[in-house]
């Protein structure tokens, strides 16, 4: 028997394993069934599941679910990233807390820790998935630094080298002076700063007391500057274009040249050109061929080397002196320093207040500096272009469409990919430096050495490069080196290309669109047909979760609190195309309820002797209360599967809840009652098998979005073997025999009992008080009707008789339409139909006062563009929720007033 009360966390732990024990998750590479697969964004080896993951796994696991039950051959590969910063953060500071550091073991001993930090601690995720429900199959897990996949990131980084694709040069990239390494635009965020904006004046060369003034938020870096742009239509600065400046301290002759990015309409309308800590002034510089000077370190500390022979070219408004004390101060500390000289020498003129986006890498969470130096880059636009035909031809196709732009405005503007990493922890690149500093890109350092004795003739002591590959290199790869490549696996044969890959819009640059141009490029084919793009997870009122407004939400204790079931069903119910999803905790415990309305309508059936029919057929149906159940679920099953098939989740979720809930659970239920109180007539018989039926067809339904319920019971009811439910067959739509007259019956039945009903409810009719129900210019047959269903009409719209209406509407009647004919309702002696006709009159007033207030705000431009997102679309939705109430108040009082 059936506990009276779900309850997730005796059952969610039990089920997992049962289904990981039976091989219920594994593929079978030597099946003849289609194959279908998806590849997981691998989570960073460091993470802890948050709402992010739960919201791309619990999409991922439902859609895998589905076609594991539709007989594909599923691969669902797991696996982590090696997260090249984030470990190793966090091992240096498990290692800062022991007084130790990376310096102090040195890289060899540093990775050996890394190694055994991974061993001891970087399964969390894959355990917290488990708890999600997610049927990963768990024996194919992989890791990014896995030999076999590093096997593969060699394989590329030598092809790709040998191809010209790969090659290093000297330019600017975002550079963390904590971490001393280059790091991805991924991992850089724009944080508001409040600082200033310092206007400088620099003397023009050969016109005593002429100056340009330039304005700037970095002062420090004009020991670097080498130009001043203007725009060339500035009238301004016109005759000063082709002239030169003096920058102070350093006394460098600077060109002031004439270029469109400098703004006439900020600050001065001249801008300081820096080419080797700006990335728009490098692309200034590279226009009018300057020098591009370092004039900071790999701390950010000031650094001469590169502009000492330079220092006083022009002697009076210079201080080398000055700028030679500067050397190895941090850039701040310099930035003050700097500021008060350039004060005294009365060449700073203003200080304004200013609120700018400064660049700040997101783990170390200090400024980065736009830095030159000489990394290792991939040729990115001549792989993109395989890509961006792809997609155009239609070999792959983002859903929702609306991201093919974003993905071509990237992939057509692309620039080289940066590929290297000052690190320790990752792959080491495989390029080994001669003493001449020829470099031999090689699998292997004995191929290496082989190489340079070639070369040299000789053999020759090789010096490795310290860097290691950019996280993304290794994770583009992961479609098909997780299937084993470079070997010509049965896997690789079997499931590449996938079939969908489901992902955050926020990645489609780093990992989507670098996947499609490693695949194509070395795969000959795309690495998955759907690219499906979900939003981000919000909380309730639309507002980005962040520990600093402290609406973060924990997907564990949401399943410790709801259970699994209930927080899958809410991604689900709330993931709908091109949207974020609004997901909070009373959200979360709504669906809840929908897992234990579930639960008691299960119950019922088991308490009413409801138990699997194997021999049963729909289409031997005879009565119309069986007819029209199973005709709901041949429909909802059609609609769920549309749904699934389109990426639908928002509708396979209503779908699956509509029915369950509304059609089976209520009405169904509620109209089973009088029969199955006759336990032993064939009416009764018919309807417990059919219960069955459908309560069978509604656990599969369910099944991909609210797995463990479903699956306990599956098996309580003795559906199949234990376990068994995830891989029994997905539901298919079905004829039944006599429908439309079953629908017409039942639908028109459940109509008049929700017009009562609602009339009743608005009408404030205390449920003990039982009203007539009178049908005004019903058909014969509408009669009928309504008395072959007397029974439940009187039951659950509490009437107490229905009859044909004889004369005329009494006074003081409710009406409502159903069919041709009108519900006449008396609630004379029931309810004093005049207050309620003036509470409803007053509630209306009260919605529609509330929708002009929102209506006046929304109109307002200033607020919309002022106000946050989050807040803006939160009175759009409070006002269409006055207007609704608005339109059922309307309703109301046309009922009693009409």
């Amino acid at each position: 028997m059936l506990e009276k009360t779900h309850t997730p966390d005796t059952t969610e732990k039990r089920l997992y394993e049962g289904w990981e024990a039976s091989g219920a998750f594994a593929c079978d590479p030597g099946s003849n069934a289609t194959p279908f697969a998806i590849m997981i964004p691998p989570p960073n080896v460091t993470g802890s599941l948050h709402m992010g993951h739960a919201l791309t796994f619990t999409i991922q696991d439902t859609l895998i679910r589905w076609r594991r039950m539709q007989g594909r051959d599923v691969l669902w590969q797991p696996g982590t990233d090696h997260a090249g910063i984030a470990t190793q953060m966090v091992v240096e500071r498990l290692l800062a807390g022991q007084g130790s550091s990376r310096q102090a073991l040195g890289r060899e001993a540093f990775v050996e820790r890394v190694w055994q930090w991974k061993a001891e601690s970087g399964g969390t995720i894959t355990r917290q998935l488990r708890r999600l429900g997610a049927s990963l199959d768990w024996p194919r897990e992989r890791f990014t630094m896995d030999e076999g996949l590093s096997a593969a990131v060699r394989e590329v980084f030598v092809t790709l080298y040998r191809q010209g694709l790969i090659y290093r040069d000297r330019r600017l990239v975002n550079w963390d002076p904590k971490f001393q390494s280059a790091i991805s635009d991924l991992e850089v965020e724009s944080r508001e700063v409040k600082g200033n904006l310092w206007h400088l004046t620099y003397p023009i060369e050969g016109e005593p007391g002429r100056f340009i003034t330039v304005a700037t938020t970095r002062p420090e870096t004009m020991l670097g500057d080498t130009a001043v742009a203007v725009h060339p239509e500035d009238e301004r600065f016109r005759d000063l274009v082709g002239k030169f400046a003096i920058l102070p301290l350093v006394g460098r002759r600077i060109p002031i040249v004439a270029d469109t990015y400098s703004d006439p309409e900020k600050g001065t309308g001249a801008v300081k050109i820096t080419p080797a800590h700006d990335f728009n002034d490098f692309q200034v510089g590279q226009r009018h061929s300057v020098p591009m000077p370092s004039i900071l370190d790999r701390e950010a500390r000031v650094t001469l080397a590169e502009i000492e022979d330079v220092l006083a070219a022009v002697p009076g408004i210079a201080d080398p002196d000055f700028v030679r004390s500067l050397d190895g101060q941090d850039r701040f500390a310099a930035r003050k320093a700097i500021l008060e000289k350039l004060e005294e020498l009365g060449l700073l003129v203003k200080t304004e207040p200013h609120l700018h986006q400064v660049p700040h890498g997101d783990r170390s969470g200090v400024p980065i500096e736009p830095r030159l130096t000489v990394q290792w880059y991939c040729n990115a636009a001549v792989l993109a272009k395989p890509a961006i035909e792809a997609v155009e031809q239609g070999r792959m196709r983002f859903v929702p469409q609306q991201w093919e732009n974003t993905f071509f405005a990237w992939m057509r503007d692309i620039q080289p990919w940066c590929i290297s990493r000052q690190l320790w922890w990752g792959h080491r690149i495989p390029a080994w430096y001669g003493p001449d500093g020829t470099v031999f890109v090689e699998k292997t350092e004995d191929e290496a050495l082989a190489a340079a004795r070639a070369h040299y003739g000789h053999d020759a002591a090789l010096t490795r490069d310290e860097d290691v590959l950019d996280t993304w290199f290794s994770s583009a790869l992961w479609p098909f080196s997780t299937l084993g490549w470079p070997e010509q696996t049965r896997e690789v044969a079997r499931y590449y290309p996938g079939d969908v890959l489901v992902t955050g819009f926020d990645i489609i640059f780093f990992w989507v669109a670098r996947m499609m141009m490693m695949g194509l490029h070395f795969m000959g084919d795309v690495p998955f047909r759907h690219i499906y793009i979900h939003g981000l997870v919000r909380d309730e009122r639309g507002q980005k979760m962040s520990k600093s407004k402290g609406n973060v939400i924990d997907p564990l204790e949401l399943i410790d609190r709801y259970g699994a079931d209930a927080l899958r069903f809410t991604i689900c119910a709330l993931t709908g195309p091109g949207r974020d999803v609004k997901l909070g905790p009373s959200r979360v415990e709504s669906y809840r309820s929908f897992v234990t309305k579930l639960w008691n309508a299960a119950r019922f059936c088991e308490m009413n002797g409801v138990a699997p029919d194997p021999a049963f057929d729909p289409a031997k149906a005879s009565l119309p209360l069986t007819r029209w159940i199973l005709d709901a679920a041949s429909s909802a099953i059609a609609e769920a599967t549309t749904a699934l098939e389109a990426y639908r989740f928002d509708e396979y979720a209503q779908a699956g809840y509509r029915f369950t809930w509304n059609t089976f659970c209520d009405w169904f239920v509620e109209f089973a009652k009088p029969v199955l109180a006759n336990a032993d007539s064939p009416e009764a018989a018919e309807v417990r098998s059919t219960a069955a039926h459908v309560l069978g067809l509604v656990l599969r339904l369910l099944h991909p979005a609210m797995p463990f319920v479903t699956e306990e019971l599956w098996d309580r009811f003795g559906y199949g073997p234990d376990c068994s439910l995830i891989r029994t067959s997905w539901p298919t739509p079905f004829e039944v025999p006599g429908a439309a007259e079953a629908r017409a019956e039942l639908d028109w039945v459940v109509r008049l009992v929700s017009e009562v009903r609602a009339v009743r409810s608005e009408m404030n009719v205390p449920p003990s008080q039982r009203a007539p129900l009178l049908l005004k210019d019903a058909a014969p047959e509408t009669l009928a009707r309504g008395q072959r269903w007397i029974e439940a009409i009187g039951r659950l719209a509490r009437a107490a008789s229905l009859e044909a209406l004889d004369g005329e509407v009494p006074h003081g009647s409710a009406q409502a339409v159903v069919g041709e004919a009108t519900v006449v309702i008396p609630l004379a002696g029931l309810i004093d139909i005049a207050a309620e006709s003036a509470r409803l009159r007053k509630d209306r007033a009260k919605a529609a006062a509330e929708a002009e207030k929102i209506e006046k705000k929304l109109s307002n431009a200033d607020f919309v563009a002022r106000a946050p997102e989050e807040v803006v679309e939160e009175n759009r939705e409070r006002l269409q929720a006055a207007r609704d109430e608005m339109a059922r108040l309307d309703a109301a009082l046309a009922r009693i007033d009409g």
